[in-house]
């Protein structure tokens, strides 16, 4: 059976590092890194997902506000919100938590708020940063992946990798991190041709599409590591899953991430670095 890495106990030693730099900054600067979260809506695993957020900055020692709104706000409410916010001094980082109802654009809540707060690193200046090897925040499910990897000794440089996902918050940049590493990266998405030949080719495979149980032992190659990004409700059980057949996978993998447990932790503490990062950034204008 493969290495199971947890991603809880990795975030756990991400945020003490944090907290040990929040104390340095608030006797620095007088005051500590302030995150605001904008929650649209109930569903259940935004409440749960902003939730976590809010316990993690009151264990690194951030000021966290969370503002909420019902699922019927206006567009236009929601962006003269994110204008206020952009113009406080006050507030070093700023995220939206997605999805949002139909009726709002994510493309235009994304790039109202000011590159300078994206603590989520999905401003399209910070994306064409990071694939012009600029300075940037990096995502932060893409950061927890490369974090992850290492902890658990994977050697990237060298190795074949396969993404399969496309989107901006994550595919792309995971591929644009792993070759970063010297991985040779392959993109893919759910309905790519001989999809599991492709897979079979990955020493490391990254999975991002949504879709429960999706990949199954015979589309990994034995001793892969293998990176889950999905988080699903099992149609069978309701209980939360990835995109991976993890109890079959995990019996073919090196290294495999659990879902819940796994790159969930690891992406919320990444939000507690692009937050530290952004007050720190500002402190030296």
């Amino acid at each position: 059976m493969g290495e199971i890495v947890s991603g809880t106990a990795l975030a756990k030693k991400v945020k003490q590092g944090v907290a040990e730099r929040v104390k340095e900054c608030e006797a620095k600067y007088g005051r500590v890194p302030h995150l605001v979260v904008i929650l649209v809506g109930e569903d259940p695993g935004s409440v749960s997902y902003v939730t976590g957020k809010a316990r993690d900055c009151g264990e690194v020692g951030f000021k966290n506000t969370t503002l909420k709104y019902p699922d019927t706000v206006s567009e236009e409410e929601l962006l003269a919100k994110i204008a206020e916010l952009n113009s406080d001094d006050n507030v070093d980082g700023l995220l939206v938590q997605l999805p949002l109802p139909k009726h709002i654009s994510e493309a235009k809540v994304i790039e109202a708020i000011a590159k300078e707060k994206d603590v989520d690193g999905f401003h399209p200046l910070n994306v064409a940063a990071l694939w012009q090897k600029q300075p940037c925040l990096l995502p932060c499910t893409p950061q927890g992946i490369i974090m992850m990897l290492k902890e658990a000794g994977v050697e990237i440089e060298g190795k074949k990798a396969v993404v399969i996902g496309r989107s901006n918050i994550v595919g792309l940049p995971a591929s644009k991190l792993l070759l970063d590493h010297n991985a040779t990266v392959t993109m893919a998405h759910s309905r790519t041709k001989n999809l599991a030949e492709v897979t079979r080719e990955a020493d490391i495979l990254v999975v991002a599409i949504g879709k429960p149980k999706f990949v199954t032992a015979d589309m990994v190659k034995p001793g892969a590591a293998v990176m889950d990004v999905g988080v699903n409700r099992n149609p069978e059980t309701g209980k939360l899953c990835g995109d991976v057949d993890f109890e079959n996978v995990k019996d073919v993998a090196s290294v495999i991430t659990p879902v819940p447990g796994g790159l969930g932790p690891m992406t919320r503490a990444c939000l507690m670095v692009n937050t530290l990062e952004c007050f720190l950034r500002k402190q030296d204008k």
